[in-house]
Order: C-alpha cells, then structure tokens, then sequence
C-alpha cells in the first residue's frame, strides 16, 4: 500500500517538473513512510512513496524500470496472485529480481500489454509510462479498493493517490464544487459520481484503464462488469462460496509485515477471522492473530465476539473512547479524508486503524464488500419482494413477506400492498418524462427547505438513474453509486492515515462475481439477509453469529451524543460567523430543530453531523 504522483506535460522540456513531483509525492508521505522516490523526463515526471508489505528490500523500491528502462511504474496496491503470475511469466522467458508484486505487474505489462489487467486478482491504481509509445497507460482495481484522481489544465495532466496531492503541486486553481457539495448538504450523497468536492479533480473509474499520450488525448473504457456475471448452475452454492472465501482470505493473507482482522459481532467479520485462524493453522504458522474491536455500550456485541475469539484463539485487542475524543479527532480525520465522510462511524475506524498501528500492525483484513455483494442491509428485501412482484410471483413473495415479518415485525398485507404499489409505480419511473418531472418536483421541493436557502438547489444535478426495481439492480447500485465507494474511500484514507494496508477478501473479483451469479433466493430468503453466506459458515463459525438476525457493524450512539456531550461543540460551528456568512443556511430554522433535537423531538443527527463536518473540512 502506498501513494503515488503524477504530472504529464504536452511541452516538451517542462521545466520545474521535478519540483511539482517532490511537492505532490510530500503531501502523501502518510501512505508510504517506508521509501521514496522519483522520475523525471522532458515531459513525464512520477512520485512514489512506499509503505513495504511484500518484498520490504531495497528490490522493490519505485518509480520501477524495465531492464531496458523504456517502461516506468508507480503502482499502490497489492496483487494477491502475483506468485502464480510470477510462474506463468517465468515460463514465458521472463526473469525476476525481486520478490515482490510489483516486478510482477511490470513484466505482465511488458507481456501481454493493456490486457494485463484482466489477469489480475487484488486492489490497485497504477500508471505505467512507456517510452517506447509515448503514452501513460494507467488502471483502478475492479472495485474502486484503491483511489486515482485526475486533474488537468491547458498543457498539463496530474494523477494522485489523494485530492491532497493535486492540490499541493501548486497548479490547482480550483474551489468548492458546488455540484457535489449540494447533493451531500441536500441529499446526503457522497462518492456517488466520480466528481470530488474539488471543482476539475476527478477520479478514474473503477474497473477502468486509461491511456493518455504525452500530446494530451485522453481516452478510458471500462475493462470489467458486474452486470453480466455468469449464473450460477449447480443445486448447491453453499460448497462453492465457502471454498472461494476460503482461498480469498488465504491469498489476501500473504504479507512480509505483521497482521489483524477488525472484528464485530458480525457475520463478515466473523467469516473472515475464523477463515483466517483456519489459514494459519494449515501452515503451521507460529505468528499470532490478533483482532481489533469495538463495543458501543448502547450497542453490546461483546457475547458474539467472545464466541469468535474462543473459537479462533486469536488475541482480543478493544477500542476504549468517548464521545468528545471521537469529535476532537474530526478535523484530522477530515484532513486524510480530503472530503466530508458519511456519518460518525469512519471515526471509530480511524481509531482502530491507530490502535492496530499501535500494536505493530502493517496489515488489516476487513468485511467491507459483503453487504453490497451478498445482500446484507434491511432495504434488500424490499427490493427482492419488488423484483418478484414485478415478475409476478404474487404467493412466493406473499410468502418471503409473512416469513421476514415473524422476525423483524411489521404486518404481511400492509407490507405486500406497500410493495406492489411501487412495484406498478417503478415501471412507469422509469420512463424520460417521469424522470423530468420528478427531477422538476425534486429541485422544487429544496428550494424551500427548511436548512438551506434556495440558491443551493440550483446548483444540484438532475438524477440521471431510475431508482432500483429489482434486488440485482440494487446491488449494482450499491456497488457502483453508493454505499460502497463511499466506504471504500474511508477505508482507504483512515488505513493510511496511520501507515496500514487495509484488504478487503470479500471484494475478491472471483467471489463477487459468483454472488452476483445466483438466483436471488440464495441472497435473500425468509428472515434471513446473506443466505447463502449464513449456510456456507455452517461449522466454520460460531453459531450464536451465524444465526443474528440484526445487524450492526461498529455503531455509535450519535442521537444521544449530538444532544448530549457533542451538542455545544456543534452549536459553536452552527453559530459561527463563518456558517452565517457562507449565505446558504437558515441558521435560526436549523437551531430551533436542534434545540427540539436535544428535547428528545424530532431527530436531526444525520443533517446535523452533516453541517458541523462541512463546516469542519471548509475550513482545512
């Protein structure tokens, strides 16, 4: 894991490259404390600064060169499979001389070219210069796990691993990009486009590659979708998915550094700390498995998590925090983050990120991926009853509708009348007059909204996508608009902040495409989200975990926070001279719903937290 920078320049003999690169490389000297280093040509300088995890020696060091130093590479990440790509290519008439991954992506380039990524199991942003065709040719992972973003003006094109980055070579103009910042004040939405709240800086797509020439022609196309994977033919999946997660954990294990697993009372979590511990135990590893967690007092998880612990043996490590100390650390956070974050949770996570640091760890594995992939949130059986109503299945999802509601509540013909009304209504949304008239009702309605004035609304963007009709487009959804690239950017910067490699197994491409490939049953049946996954851990992990029907996470009690100990500190953001002055709140209107907040009335936590970070990150 590492940071990368680069600028390109349609003049040849640029002069002062070399200082904007040292410039850009510093600022991410965070993501790489381990090495640095630098390339400058005529018109193509490249900034790399290390955090060593496979091969710590000397022989991985970057900006890399091929032997005949015609072909450079600044690349962060890690390919899982590099050691079976490294006997393929060895086979080929390659020879190495290091031990690490990135000598592997190098020669797979200079092997089979812009196809070299389709090869590829792992996370990774990368951009190559090939002197030889005088162009960049650059790619992102298949999820987005690593960031790339881009920038550019007349002469020049920019990539960094972070916003911050850009912004300090010193050739950023830009602002606030009012586009993205009105959709997250008015709508709550983050990372849903690949524009940033930086007006020009950009990010590459995920599961995209790029070629840019040293002329300036940009062009990039999508190399890898979800949407067609191959369905799934057999009876039984539960086998197949189990061995996939199996062999995903084992090959997101291999590290030359010190690792953990973030662990909650949770079933991602969990899958992945068991699968671990049965990893180390088949090779005979000596080293020790420790895991990091937290536990709200609100939200008590502790029973669940001592059941994984006895049963993996690993070394129970727990974050102890308090409110005020969370708050004190968002500025700082929001510094890593270059732009707001979704809620107060990716606190939490910063905090465990440092407490793993602090115990000698370089390397953690995560659950993230898994409720995107395999169904985990409550809003999935909606979107299964839809897609059956849709289809007409009337008793089946009479059926999944009396099952899901003997668990969690709610009254069966309320709720199958709820859902085959929208499933009548989504036909007709998705049609271009709908989609203009409730854009037309959607920028009406914020135009009188009870927060912000009505200049805000102009800026928004018109919703270009019909909501979800069916549970696979809902986790298309999910995957490539939100939740999930908002939380693969705070994965990614709170790991960093504190010099660490998060891995996310349940993002092996593999394994997602083979989600993605069963019919919906098998995600979502009855009472039971992540079906599938809950009947492949049968034996493999504690059965007090297999079988919760709730699901949490790392929560945080933030309705009770934001009315208790953090409501004055938010109060002196709202009342600031700054607020007031930026002219797009109604301050008096947000501080009475504050004040009926605190009361126990009406509940704001999530506008309100929203406000007091904006307000927070305007200010960095």
């Amino acid at each position: 894991m590492c940071g990368l920078a680069v600028i390109v320049s349609s003049q040849r003999g640029d002069v002062g490259l070399g200082d904007v690169i040292e410039r850009m490389t510093a600022a991410i000297v965070h993501r790489g404390p381990d090495d640095e280093g630098t390339y400058v040509s005529e018109r193509v300088a490249m900034g790399f600064r290390r955090l060593s995890i496979l091969d710590t020696s000397p022989l991985g060091h970057q900006p890399m060169l091929s032997d005949d130093e015609q072909v450079v590479l600044v690349f962060n990440g890690e390919i899982y499979n590099y050691l079976e790509l490294r006997d393929e290519l060895t086979a080929l008439g390659h020879h190495f001389r290091s031990t690490g991954d990135t000598e592997v992506l190098l020669k797979a380039y200079l092997e089979w070219g812009n196809d070299c990524v389709s090869r590829f199991r792992g996370m990774w942003a990368f951009v190559i210069y090939d002197k030889r065709e005088q162009r960049l040719f650059g790619s992102r992972d298949r999820f987005g796990m690593k960031p790339l973003y881009r920038y550019g003006d007349r002469t020049r094109t920019l990539f960094g691993s972070e916003i911050k980055a850009i912004r300090a070579s010193g050739l950023y103009q830009g602002g606030t990009n009012w586009r993205t910042a009105s959709r997250y004040l008015l709508e709550e939405r983050l990372d849903d486009t690949l524009e940033s709240f930086y007006d020009g800086i950009d990010q590459i797509a995920p599961g995209s590659s790029f070629e840019l020439t040293v002329h300036g022609q940009f062009r990039q196309w999508r190399y890898w979708s979800l949407e067609n994977a191959p369905r799934f033919e057999g009876n039984d999946p539960t086998g197949p998915l189990a061995e996939l997660l199996e062999d995903a954990v084992r090959l997101h294990m291999r590290s030359d550094v010190p690792l953990g697993v973030h662990l909650s009372g949770g079933l991602d979590s969990t899958s992945i700390l068991c699968a671990a511990a049965r990893a180390r135990k088949a090779s005979a590893s000596n080293e020790p498995l420790m895991a990091f967690s937290y536990i709200a007092p609100e939200f008590d998880e502790s029973r669940f998590i001592s059941d994984t612990i006895e049963q993996t043996a690993a070394t129970l490590v727990r974050l102890d925090t308090e409110p005020k100390r969370l708050w004190d650390l968002l500025e700082d956070v929001l510094e890593h983050q270059d732009e707001p974050i979704y809620s107060m949770m990716p606190l939490v996570s910063y905090e465990l990120m440092r407490l793993a640091k602090s115990n000698g760890i370089k390397v953690v594995l995560n659950g993230q991926g898994a409720d995107e992939t395999i169904a985990g949130y409550p809003s999935y059986f909606g979107d299964y009853w839809t897609g059956g109503l849709y289809s007409g299945a009337l008793y089946s999802v009479w059926r999944e509708i009396g099952a899901h509601a003997s668990v969690h509540g709610g009254e069966r013909g309320a709720l199958f009348l709820k859902h085959l009304k929208y499933a009548m209504k989504s036909r007709i949304a998705r049609t271009s007059p709908y989609r203009a008239l409730a854009n037309w009702r959607r920028r009406r309605a914020y135009r009188s909204n009870a927060w912000y004035t009505a200049e805000l609304a102009e800026y928004l963007p018109d919703e270009q996508n019909a909501a979800p009709s069916s549970l696979h487009d809902s986790l298309l959804y999910s995957v490539y608009r939100t939740p999930l690239p908002r939380i693969l950017r705070v994965e990614d910067r709170n790991s960093m902040a504190h010099s660490i490699e998060a891995r996310l197994p349940f993002l092996d491409h593999r394994l997602a495409e083979f989600c993605f490939g069963l019919a919906p049953e098998w995600l979502l049946r009855g009472p039971w989200n992540k079906f599938v996954l809950r009947e492949a851990m049968r034996g493999r992990i504690p059965e007090s975990v297999r079988t919760r029907a709730d699901k949490m996470g790392f929560p945080v009690p933030a309705t009770s926070w934001l009315s208790g100990p953090l409501y004055e500190p938010v109060l002196d953001l709202l009342t600031s001279r700054t607020a007031r002055e930026r002219g797009i709140y109604k301050v008096d209107s947000i501080l009475r719903d504050v004040a009926n907040h605190r009361r126990g009335g009406a509940v704001f936590q999530g506008p309100l937290f929203d406000i007091a970070q904006f307000e927070v990150w305007s200010a960095l």
